[in-house]
């Protein structure tokens, strides 16, 4: 009957309804509605949380802020999640295995979690009620270091040397753990073309 059929419509508009805010839980733009990759990033966290035991409690009051999908040369993409530096630490608690997973769901593309930093001018000067010089850690260096260890988690990063090429260009050679060679190798490229995507500095990955 026409009741009938309005009553489905109606259970099926309020579920859909309530699918698209508990997937607007998973990310919060500072402005504008999500993307279609974005909203297909958060659709996969939220999915994570309800299906994986190892993720669910952890997942649960994470969220993030965008996601980007990143060329990085021969045909190949990288994901970057940012994420609120708050949140940074609990990401990186479970980033491993939601990396994994995350992987998984994007067809093999490189799954990176930066944290969403402020970089705050040489001309910053705080208001009346907030004196003091300009924080270290918001500085262009300490972002974009700070950006290169997040793009390499949890490898450790235990060197760095720039070094000058002929035509003046600077290219910043970093070394990490050897330890992990093994299991991020493969990405070394990856790392290089996000780092110069987000920065627009060439970085070299050596182990030692």
């Amino acid at each position: 009957t026409e009741t009938a059929f309005t009553s489905c419509l109606t259970i099926l508009r309020d579920n859909t309804r309530e699918i698209n805010n508990t997937m607007s839980a998973k990310i919060k733009k500072s402005s504008g509605e999500p993307d279609e990759f974005e909203a297909s990033v958060a659709q996969e966290l939220l999915n994570l949380e309800m299906t994986s035991p190892e993720l669910k409690s952890s997942l649960r009051d994470l969220y993030i802020t965008a996601a980007k999908e990143v060329e990085c040369g021969a045909g190949s993409k990288a994901i970057i999640l940012y994420v609120p530096f708050k949140l940074l630490k609990s990401f990186n608690k479970i980033q491993q295995r939601l990396v994994r997973e995350l992987e998984k769901k994007f067809s093999g593309r490189h799954v990176l979690i930066v944290a969403q930093r402020t970089i705050l001018g040489k001309s910053y000067t705080r208001s009346t009620k907030t004196q003091g010089v300009r924080p270290r850690s918001r500085t262009l260096t300490a972002v974009q270091d700070a950006i290169l260890e997040d793009i390499v988690y949890p490898t450790e990063i235990v060197g760095k040397r720039v070094r000058c090429k002929v035509d003046g260009k600077r290219v910043l050679k970093v070394y990490l753990d050897g330890k992990d060679q093994a299991n991020v190798e493969a990405k070394t490229d990856t790392f290089a073309a996000v780092y110069n995507k987000l920065t627009n500095k060439q970085v070299s990955f050596y182990f030692q």
